[in-house]
């Protein structure tokens, strides 16, 4: 693709996710149109404990950068170990609903920026990275991997979590869950694999082309290594890929 027609993918992106930020929150939840029944629930709610005990065990401690920061519900999480948060999201309306979930939490410094022209001023203890790294086209991903050089202290650490690549979401359960996965198309939109772009739709019928660019473990890791990054990478039995590391 062109530089401008990567451009304006990303600007429909951006776009998509203003205009979510009122339905986010029920995606989490799975309330709504995304609530796909109580053992399905079930497994999503365990799951989510899982990454919430993995970044308790990281210890995101001192001073934290967190990326598409969202309407706050990992914010709230890095609060219980930072001494201090700069929360950065191209959405104004996300980072509200951050804002009144994670008041009182912590020390949290908010930043409405577009993530694909945005700078750091200083160097961060911890990057972390919720559910962003599937939305940066391949054709970005050396500027982006340079951000968060740029963005990290010398000794500085990057926690990710994500979606989990869909062929964990599309097979059979087996015993554990008694129920068949949830299809593709549920999960993440209309997809196009080959060229990492999907179609999300919204409560009210708008449709949005969006980038949802899935990593494996193995290829995560064999990519950032060869950008100097040193990885462990795993994925949940069923929705989350987590990754943590540091620039060697």
């Amino acid at each position: 693709m062109s530089h401008s027609e990567i451009d304006s993918l990303l600007e429909g992106q951006q776009a998509y996710y203003r205009a979510r930020a009122g339905e986010y929150d029920d995606w989490w939840e799975r309330r709504g149109r995304f609530d796909r029944g109580p053992v399905h629930r079930r497994a999503w709610v365990e799951e989510i404990g899982q990454l919430v005990a993995e970044l308790d065990s990281f210890a995101p401690t001192g001073d934290v950068l967190e990326l598409a920061a969202g309407t706050g519900n990992w914010t709230r999480q890095l609060a219980r170990h930072a001494d201090r948060i700069t929360a950065v999201d191209g959405s104004p309306e996300t980072l509200e609903i951050n804002r009144r979930k994670s008041r009182g939490t912590g020390e949290i410094d908010y930043v409405v920026a577009d993530l694909f022209n945005w700078e750091p001023s200083r160097r961060f203890d911890v990057v972390m990275l919720g559910f962003w790294l599937t939305h940066v086209p391949d054709e970005r991903l050396d500027e982006f991997w340079a951000l968060i050089e740029r963005a990290l202290a010398p000794d500085g650490r990057v926690f990710i979590l994500d979606s989990a690549h869909p062929d964990l979401a599309t097979k059979e359960a087996g015993a554990r869950y008694d129920v068949h996965y949830e299809s593709a198309a549920a999960a993440h939109g209309t997809l196009d694999g080959e060229s990492h772009r999907a179609i999300r739709s919204l409560g009210d019928g708008r449709e949005f082309q969006i980038v949802k660019r899935f990593w494996r473990p193995g290829e995560f890791i064999a990519d950032t290594t060869r950008r100097g990054w040193r990885f462990e990478a795993e994925e949940t039995d069923r929705f989350f890929f987590t990754a943590h590391g540091f620039h060697a």
